[in-house]
């Protein structure tokens, strides 16, 4: 980072109070989303094994789509929140618009895609002749709802560019609730069976769009911005997620790649590696709603062209991100032992994973730092920089992974692997906020 004087008692505490007031919120959220696929999970598995295998395959493709376009939500956090720097609502309103619109072409795009070709994608998938159907059906169905996903991604972004987090935890609580409350109903109350689950979690998805869109609608009349599609902003938009896109997809193979040298360990080490990444995913929430918050404050300070401003926040929320990284880090190395038996009984795969959650333990300082960077970098839509820092990272990392079966290296090593990965990262965020190159102002980049 640029080296700037420490920031005076009472500045850090407003620092405080905005990176709390953002960040709670904001976990909340984020953790209510993957709610929805275990209320689906929870429900389903009622009906039988089948139908729960083709949930899972169904539901994993689902969250790939999705996750992909997450850049819907960040750039549009970042421009949005440049504009409300500097002073200018209306544009920042009209900005976030052509991200919903751009998200409902996007949608529209991928229905097109998904509906013919879900036989196709379930079968690439290994899914069982007894599971296929009922994976099919809910595939298509629920594809039905992409577009609104995608709206809630950029409505999301727009409200975080507002400096608003509560919004989005009440629509999350209230779409969690309607869906479960859908999925009971019509799976089991009207007998749709499997049908019924993705129906729920279709109307759901609609239901928060729609309100999201009345948020967004009843600001846009407030302040005279235009709802109407730009082509020049939607374009805009499209060409600023490029970059993000590169590095989500940079990161997927970084997962992909993990999750595959541990299949070649054996079952029992790919069974407990998926415990691992399943408590390393919650980890991330919690240090990911501190890089929320970042995106928000350091757009607002950018546009507002107080690069000082940019400066002390940045440094205040990697003091966060490193605190955040040692409270949990210390709660994984003490709670490893109780937290493995909730997932398993088999005596092999408990014993696994605990060497192997010692390094995760080890690393979270370090991923407290690269969270914040990452939303830093973001907030000063530093794009083109977090993609090739991301593509540097996937290149650095594959090799070593993948030599981890040749030279006998088992879960540990791959995590030890993933940790190295961590610190690429952090490396190259490091020497980029450090450079400042990234203090851009203006209400656009």
């Amino acid at each position: 980072m640029t080296q700037a004087p420490a920031a005076p008692r009472n500045t850090r505490r407003r620092h405080d109070r905005e990176i709390v007031s953002l960040a709670v919120p904001a976990f909340g959220a984020l953790v209510a989303e993957p709610l929805f696929v275990m209320a689906d999970s929870a429900i389903v598995g009622h009906l039988g094994t089948p139908q729960l295998a083709g949930l899972g395959i169904a539901a994993a493709l689902l969250t790939t789509a999705v996750s992909v376009f997450v850049f819907l939500a960040y750039a549009t956090t970042a421009a949005v929140a440049r504009r409300v720097g500097a002073g200018d609502l209306p544009a920042a309103i009209r900005q976030g618009m052509d991200g919903v619109w751009l998200a409902l072409l996007l949608g529209a795009g991928v229905i097109a895609v998904v509906l013919p070709a879900a036989p196709w994608l379930i079968h690439l998938f290994g899914a069982s002749d007894t599971a296929a159907p009922y994976a099919v059906t809910y595939l298509r169905v629920s594809s039905l709802g992409i577009p609104a996903m995608l709206v809630v991604l950029a409505a999301t972004g727009i409200l975080r560019g507002l400096q608003d987090t509560r919004t989005p935890l009440y629509v999350a609580i209230g779409g969690f609730t309607l869906n479960a409350a859908l999925n009971v109903g019509l799976v089991y109350g009207a007998g749709l069976g499997i049908a019924g689950s993705a129906w729920g979690t279709v109307t759901a998805q609609f239901a928060m769009a729609a309100v999201y869109l009345r948020v967004v609608v009843r600001g846009a009349r407030r302040h005279g911005a235009s709802l109407r599609p730009d082509a020049a902003g939607i374009r805009a938009s499209a060409q600023a997620g490029v970059p993000l896109l590169v590095r989500t997809l940079s990161l997927r193979a970084v997962l992909m790649i993990a999750t595959a040298v541990a299949a070649r360990l054996g079952d029992a080490d790919i069974a407990a590696h998926q415990i691992i990444l399943s408590l390393w995913s919650l980890l991330a929430f919690a240090l990911d709603a501190i890089a929320i918050a970042g995106q928000a404050i350091i757009g607002r300070y950018l546009g507002a062209e107080d690069t000082e401003g940019a400066r002390q926040a940045c440094r205040r929320m990697v003091e966060w991100g490193i605190a955040a990284g040692v409270v949990l880090g210390l709660l994984v190395a003490v709670a490893r032992p109780l937290f493995i038996p909730l997932f398993t009984g088999d005596d092999t795969v408990r014993d696994a994973p605990l060497p192997a959650l010692l390094v995760v333990a080890l690393s979270q300082p370090v991923s407290g730092i690269v969270f914040v960077l990452d939303g830093v970098l973001m907030g000063a839509g530093d794009g083109p920089y977090l993609a090739w820092a991301m593509l540097l990272t996937l290149a650095c990392f594959a090799p070593v992974a993948l030599l981890v079966p040749a030279f006998g290296g088992g879960l540990t090593a791959l995590w030890w692997a993933m940790a190295l990965m961590m610190s690429v990262r952090m490396l190259t965020l490091w020497l980029r906020a450090r450079s400042g190159r990234w203090l851009v102002t203006g209400a656009t980049r």
